[in-house]
């Protein structure tokens, strides 16, 4: 099992590798911060399993995961105060209250194990529980010359088309949007509402009208008022199925 961990705190951070390995794992890299985690993610294969504390010097660990799509499971490392503890156990959010108990180590660690967590789902709820910033409810898009909103709520799809971004609404429309890339979309967008399905394309639930599954193990989705292929890719089918499940 490959392991990264992600504290600012390098006592912390050799303290909790020290543990690890007497446990028989091997900790592939430590990083520091936001700014050092975020480019070693898009450069390296992910671990299997990240421990991250979430207050870091520049900024929340959240962060990272809001900006790299990181498929690894996460239990996260805190001194949070015991109502923020109460939070997360409420849902189910893995964790390790500082200092770290080698028994909560290993009980972490099982958990893991017998349950690995979606990502995206964890970091959601986490915000939730530590107040984390509302999801917008209206767009900018281009009209000609003139800046209008639209309501998310009305969005059916997010597209990537030539170098510019757009959105289908539930009227049948297309509009450029002030946001210039799906990653930006993704950060301020209820990802209990969207999901990116492909590399150019995030739906919202609420406008699936069908699902097609297709002989390549991927599948097609019929989207209201929206006459563009939709296809799920093939390496999240699965985390895809899990998303509709959960919302």
């Amino acid at each position: 099992m490959n392991i990264v961990i992600i504290e600012d705190e390098k006592p912390a951070a050799r303290l909790l590798t020290r543990e690890l390995e007497k446990l028989g794992f091997t900790v592939q890299e430590t990083l520091y911060s936001v700014g050092e985690a975020i480019p070693w993610f898009m450069q390296h294969e992910h671990p299997d399993l990240i421990f991250a504390d979430i207050q870091l010097t520049d900024g929340l660990s959240l962060e990272i995961f809001e900006q790299v799509e990181i498929k690894s499971a996460i239990i996260f490392v805190t001194s949070f105060d015991h109502y923020a503890i109460k939070a997360f156990k409420l849902n189910s959010i893995d964790y390790l209250l500082k200092p770290i108990d080698p028994a909560d180590l290993v009980g972490a660690i099982n958990k893991y194990k017998a349950q690995q967590r979606n990502t995206t789902q964890t970091v959601q709820t986490l915000r939730q529980s530590i107040g984390g910033s509302s999801y917008a409810k209206r767009l900018m898009i281009k009209v000609g010359m003139q800046i209008k909103m639209v309501l998310v709520d009305e969005v059916v799809c997010f597209y990537r088309e030539d170098r510019g971004v757009y959105i289908s609404t539930v009227d049948g429309r297309s509009h450029l949007l002030e946001e210039s890339s799906i990653e930006a979309v993704i950060k301020i967008v209820d990802p209990a509402k969207f999901y990116r399905v492909n590399r150019y394309q995030v739906v919202c639930i609420d406008y699936i009208e069908q699902i097609v599954q297709l002989s390549t193990s991927r599948l097609k989705l019929v989207m209201k008022n929206y006459t563009d292929e939709v296809i799920v890719s093939r390496e999240r089918v699965s985390e895809f199925k899990m998303w509709l499940a959960s919302n």
